[in-house]
């Protein structure tokens, strides 16, 4: 039996429809930008495997240091223990982040991330005996999966059966020069009841890599900082490089409060997530009141061997040559744009370092379920690219060792894509 046909006989598979959906695609193995089929096909990986494979896949030093790493030490309580991985992960993370970051708290994947800073925010008013219950969000948004992480994304198809669980959220439109003085002046009629404002900085990526600039987000966390409202910073898409920088908040000002990694963590090896914050936030849970603890924990929490592939991940991640590839696929994917943009069948090219996201003009459906998607998809398979579509916008946010060699090749596909679709 195949891999695919063993696979449907046991698997439920994230974001299908099980019924209608095409079988799914054995892969025997990855090296590089590259995943290779059971039937032999060596597809370019371009979008990362759900953009967390920064690095390509099957890096021999990560593979060495996840193998050093199971010889010594596989896992351990992190509740009364702690361990080397975990202590010089969180030094040198923190190292790279703004300087008001002191703390990390460890938890297993983006959504839970956010999961605890969402709890760390509310507590945080909590604990010192204020009653803040609302959150400030974006329209757009997409923070996860797990309830919290729902509550604080937009509506829409995905959180439509949950709609009514969820819990009350203050949306506003992405800040821009026409509105930011309207959104300040919200989020100042609001002020008192809101905790927090959470939000992905500058790129909005399961809403279709939705692009803002920095300057009016610095405005918002400016503002809300005057009114004493706590910002997050959702850097688990952005981060460890994707908008040409190390974190999308390097471009800002104004610094978050709190702020969330997973994805391009353990650079696509293991599942983790961070969640880091200010002195002054874990200040507020130090007390003799043992009822002001922040109770959240997960069994895996700071999985030694989850560290050391992070840990071997920053150690390629802070090379000269992974900022020369991040900055040559940025000028790569800023060339394209410009050969493009004015194309007839696209309503949009957008990009912000080494995410570029194109728009088709479809009149008929931009849902994510949108037939033009499920074409689009289909296409680049067929001529061995992964790409898939957000609706009517495919984006490439591809490994950093990608060659210009597969991102020309790439380009070429999607020309003939606009002749064709």
């Amino acid at each position: 039996m195949t891999l695919a046909q063993r696979d449907l006989a046991v698997i439920w598979h994230p974001y299908t429809q099980m019924l209608t959906a095409a079988t799914p695609i054995g892969i025997k193995k990855g090296e590089g930008a590259y995943l290779f089929t059971e039937n032999g096909h060596k597809l370019i990986d371009a979008i990362s495997s759900w953009w967390v494979n920064i690095h390509g896949h099957a890096h021999p030093h990560i593979a060495q240091k996840v193998f050093e790493q199971l010889q010594t030490l596989e896992h351990a309580i992190f509740a009364g223990f702690t361990h080397l991985g975990a202590i010089d992960l969180a030094e040198k993370i923190l190292s790279i982040l703004p300087s008001n970051q002191r703390k990390v708290f460890y938890t297993d994947n983006g959504s839970t991330a956010v999961e605890v800073a969402l709890k760390m925010s509310l507590q945080y008013w909590s604990n010192q005996n204020q009653k803040r219950l609302k959150i400030l969000a974006f329209e757009n948004a997409y923070h996860g999966d797990t309830f919290g992480a729902m509550a604080v994304s937009g509506r829409s198809a995905f959180t439509a059966p949950f709609d009514a669980l969820l819990f009350d959220v203050i949306f506003i439109p992405t800040p821009d020069e026409r509105n930011v003085k309207t959104l300040k002046s919200q989020i100042t009629h609001h002020q008192s009841d809101i905790a927090c404002f959470i939000f992905e900085p500058l790129v909005q990526g399961a809403s279709g890599m939705l692009m803002y600039e920095a300057e009016y987000l610095d405005e918002l966390i400016l503002h809300c900082h005057s009114h004493n409202i706590l910002t997050i910073a959702d850097e688990v898409m952005t981060g460890f490089g994707r908008t040409g920088k190390l974190f999308a908040t390097d471009y800002l000002q104004h610094k978050p409060d709190i702020m969330c990694f997973s994805k391009g963590l353990t650079g696509g090896t293991m599942p983790l997530g961070l969640t880091t914050c200010s002195q002054n936030i874990y200040e507020a849970f130090l007390s003799t009141d043992k009822l002001k603890t922040l109770f959240h924990g997960h069994s895996f929490t700071a999985n030694p061997v989850a560290c050391a592939s992070a840990l071997a991940s920053f150690d390629i991640l802070m090379q000269p040559q992974t900022m020369l590839n991040i900055i040559r696929i940025t000028a790569q994917h800023h060339a394209f744009k410009l050969k493009i943009q004015k194309h007839p069948k696209l309503k949009n090219v957008r990009q912000k370092g080494t995410i570029l996201a194109i728009e088709w003009q479809n009149n008929a459906d931009t849902s994510y379920f949108s037939d033009l998607r499920t074409q689009l998809y289909d296409f680049f398979i067929s001529k061995n690219i992964i790409l898939r579509p957000l609706g009517n916008i495919i984006y490439i946010l591809p490994p950093y060792c990608i060659s210009n060699t597969d991102l020309n090749y790439i380009y070429e596909q999607i020309e003939l894509a606009l002749e064709i679709f």
